[in-house]
């Protein structure tokens, strides 16, 4: 059963619009294929009742009525009363699981408890509403008043009841725990049918999920990316990947390609960010960084697992940094469809390496730009070096730059004003080449490209066309800073005259 609608949206900041409610409803159960989804609790809002009138009419007319399941209270039917004014046919029965809970909160007997509860499910037998029973606080109820959760599932074994519900409602289960407690409970109660409802306080969600398969669980309630309250539920993509790759024997009809579609669209409705190194689906998740994993993976898929990214409908990448090696980055040009020679590729690498020491983001799609940054600098000699600037740009005054440009190991300093940045670069430069008594190209064309979806913080390559009396050339600059890719496209320009 999935519970992103009811449990997840109890995480902090989040609430689902009515269509945005419908439409992961149809996905969870068209497009995933769970069982049964928890959409919401009764009585939450009138935008809670909303939402569920308009599920509700979708799936009467294709045939989900009844398994689309809303959170009810014993409240002496009130719950019941909205449910049938929304159209729901199940309910999931919120009652205690713990003798802390009953005491301390309700403050009635077991046999009080039991007898309001039976109200509300007799009442929802007359009104062809289906029940299951969640046990609040079950986790603390079995380390600390198992007696008391025996004797409320002696009482519920004789009732119209579908399932159990057992939730760890507070995440304090270890993995040791919830193998033996359902172990007893399956064997004790061997007609009951049992959920599991898992929370992720000691980040122990998934192992806890598995370990309850093992001990023989009918069911299991999930959120996609793990939401809910406090520190989230189980991951939805975690435990599925875990149950079809470590308890084989368990059959689940979860779609596991879809997974990351429906991830990436309750990201986004949430306004939650998933992790970029959350299992399964976050962005890093199938991305190798250190050269030697793609070295390794080129050589028989030494760092694979049986975590394929096409499972997920992903697919695996390299990235480009300071760790990054010569297969990291054949790994990108072979997807280019680019080959380099050895001594051109280990020029190529060693670039990449700078801006990942600067902390740049590198790209796939910037490695064009960055081959033909590396190449075209080898095409000469390099006697000229712009070794230092200082560029100004303040409100109300004209742009000003101070520069240090060592020609064939002379160094000079100049300082000028522009109409910009640049602008105030190149006259600061015109007056060094004046002192050298030798005049500069004429910049012809000026233009700025970064590599395809890239942001902001994207590596920029500067394109400058210039033309003297005896040719017009072009020369390429590339930084994540607009005026320092020109700059440096300049400084081949200085050194190709």
């Amino acid at each position: 059963m999935d519970t992103t609608l009811r449990d997840g949206e109890q995480t902090s900041g989040v609430s689902f619009s009515i269509s945005e409610k419908l439409t992961i409803t149809q996905l969870l159960l068209e497009e995933l294929q769970v069982d049964r989804a928890e959409i919401a609790s009764a009585r939450v809002s009138d935008g809670e009742f909303q939402a569920v009138k308009a599920i509700l009419t979708w799936a009467e007319a294709n045939g989900y009525a009844d398994r689309i399941e809303v959170l009810t209270f014993v409240d002496n039917g009130v719950s019941i009363d909205w449910m049938l004014n929304a159209g729901a046919k199940v309910q999931n029965l919120l009652t205690k699981g713990s003798m802390n809970h009953l005491t301390h909160q309700l403050k009635k007997t077991p046999e009080q408890h039991f007898g309001e509860i039976k109200q509300v499910i007799d009442l929802a037998v007359q009104h062809q509403i289906a029940t299951n029973v969640y046990l609040e606080d079950w986790s603390n109820g079995m380390r600390n008043s198992p007696e008391y959760v025996y004797q409320m599932l002696n009482f519920l074994s004789g009732q119209p009841v579908k399932r159990i519900l057992l939730p760890d409602t507070l995440g304090i289960l270890t993995p040791g725990e919830t193998f033996r407690f359902i172990t007893e409970l399956k064997l004790k109660y061997p007609t009951l049918h049992f959920d599991f409802h898992a929370h992720n306080d000691y980040d122990l969600g998934t192992a806890n999920v598995l370990e309850a398969v093992k001990a023989g669980i009918s069911g299991l309630h999930l959120t996609v990316n793990g939401m809910g309250e406090r520190a989230g539920n189980a991951a939805m993509a975690s435990a599925v990947a875990v149950i079809n790759d470590f308890a084989p024997e368990v059959q689940v009809q979860i779609k596991e390609s879809s997974i990351y579609k429906v991830s990436k669209l309750v990201e986004t409705f949430s306004g939650v960010r998933i992790p970029s190194n959350k299992p399964i689906v976050g962005d890093n998740v199938f991305t190798q960084t250190a050269g030697i994993h793609a070295d390794g993976d080129n050589k028989n898929n030494l760092y694979f697992n049986d975590l394929l990214p096409e499972r997920f409908g992903r697919k695996r990448s390299y990235a480009l940094g300071k760790t990054s090696g010569k297969a990291n980055i054949e790994k990108n040009l072979q997807e280019l469809g680019l080959k380099l020679n050895d001594a051109d590729l280990k020029k190529v690498t060693q670039r990449v390496i700078e801006l990942g020491d600067k902390k740049e983001t590198v790209t796939k799609e910037d490695l064009p730009y960055i081959i033909s940054d590396v190449l075209d600098s080898s095409l000469y000699e390099e006697k000229v070096v712009v070794e230092s600037y200082v560029l100004m740009n303040s409100m109300g005054l004209r742009p000003s730059a101070t520069i240090s440009v060592v020609i064939e190991s002379e160094k000079f300093e100049e300082n000028a004003q522009g109409d910009g940045q640049y602008d105030a670069f190149m006259n600061a430069l015109a007056k060094v080449y004046t002192q050298k008594k030798r005049s500069l190209p004429k910049l012809i064309d000026y233009a700025v490209r970064i590599a395809p979806g890239s942001n902001s913080d994207a590596l920029c390559e500067t394109i400058i066309t210039w033309e003297t009396a005896q040719k017009v050339f072009i020369t390429r600059g590339l930084d994540s800073d607009q005026t320092v890719s020109a700059i440096k496209a300049t400084q081949k320009m200085l050194n190709i005259i």
